[in-house]
């Protein structure tokens, strides 16, 4: 029996062409790994200035963020919210390089959106575990919480509250945050000063997530006073302000209502 003659054969420039669109997307989505390693290496140049530039001008380019550049560091962050773009970054170490840009620059813009696209990677269990196992990015994202800019500080209390949504590595943060008595204060000082609802309202879920989950940690917070914030002038009264974290909490939910 005479079979139907088969297609031609497509040439090598199409062959080259539909292997490149196949090979180019992310998992089962649109999304280009080429264009993704275009911003990923843009963000290093950022953090890594030329040598021979002077520190006062690199200072200059860290705190702004071309408008190009966020825009396109803003798609990767509404695209770390899909699973497999999450698991393409994790795979390729892209959270160093968020961490980087969080450990050298100045730009709380850009400080922002790392943390937000580090806030969204977590969302899925087995790179929140991956994340969660590194004890210098956990002290880095921490350090995040004494920022002094809002929507950074908003970001970071956004992560910390996915992280300790997940059984498998709350414990880890939990231990953390208990060893490293600045969170406490910076907490103490949101509460008691901010006028952001968003920011309070995901502080005050952090709080109350850690107090779930280690009454050890929330008798120690109850019971603790510290000093003001080392930046505050002492000279304005003669004994330091004492946070207590039940009256800065009671603070923040005025403000929330």
């Amino acid at each position: 029996m005479d079979r139907n003659p088969s297609p031609p054969r497509p040439s090598c420039d199409q062959e080259d062409e539909e292997d490149l669109a196949g090979g180019d997307c992310i998992g089962s989505t649109v999304y280009s790994k080429h264009w993704l390693f275009g911003v990923l290496c843009g963000l290093i140049q950022i953090v890594t200035p030329e040598s021979d530039k002077s520190s006062s001008d690199d200072d200059e380019q860290q705190i702004e963020l071309a408008e190009e550049m966020e825009n396109e560091i803003c798609r990767v962050w509404d695209m770390s919210m899909d699973e497999d773009v999450a698991l393409f970054l994790q795979e390729f170490k892209a959270a160093d390089i968020f961490m980087g840009v969080l450990a050298k620059s100045k730009c709380p813009r850009l400080r922002e959106i790392c943390v937000g696209i580090l806030g969204n990677m977590p969302c899925f269990q087995e790179i929140c575990v991956s994340i969660s196992s590194y004890e210098d990015r956990g002290q880095v994202l921490l350090q995040c919480l004494c920022d002094s800019d809002p929507p950074t500080l908003l970001e970071t209390s956004r992560l910390l509250l996915t992280c300790l949504s997940q059984t498998e590595v709350a414990s880890v943060w939990v231990e953390r945050i208990r060893g490293h008595p600045s969170i406490y204060t910076s907490v103490c000082f949101i509460m008691s000063s901010s006028t952001n609802v968003d920011l309070l309202v995901k502080v005050g879920e952090v709080v109350d997530k850690l107090f779930d989950l280690n009454e050890k940690l929330m008798l120690e917070w109850i019971r603790k006073g510290t000093p003001q914030l080392p930046d505050q002038p002492q000279e304005d009264s003669e004994e330091q302000q004492v946070f207590s974290i039940v009256p800065c909490v009671l603070e923040g939910a005025k403000q929330v209502r």
